[in-house]
């Protein structure tokens, strides 16, 4: 006996509608949160202004001292500054009481 061709056509429908459905689960479970992620690291990195207190991506903690179009100048001690690239800067520390709790990570 052949199947009818009813039955073919239902069966590539729902494998059809299968791999629409894990392209929409990958899609809203890993691209959509990695993309906000990156334009938040991506704004935080533009804000950054002079007298920000900063993390880098080695755990050094600073001052920024100097801004140029991809390299921050940090003051890392009294008369100790260091150039370091504007990507390696993980980390914004608030203005506030300088503890953990008010740090914003950038990932």
């Amino acid at each position: 006996m052949t199947p009818s061709g009813g039955d073919s056509g239902q069966g590539l429908f729902s494998t059809l509608l299968m791999f629409a459905l894990i392209i929409g689960i990958f899609y809203f479970m890993i691209l959509r949160p990695q993309q906000k992620r990156q334009k938040e690291r991506q704004k935080l990195l533009e804000a950054l202004k002079k007298g920000d207190k900063v993390i880098t991506a080695g755990g050094m903690y600073g001052t920024i001292a100097g801004i140029d179009e991809k390299t921050v100048l940090v003051q890392v001690a009294d008369n100790v500054k260091m150039k370091f690239e504007r990507s390696s800067i993980t980390s914004v520390v608030s203005e506030g009481t300088g503890d953990t709790k008010d740090v914003k990570e950038i990932k």
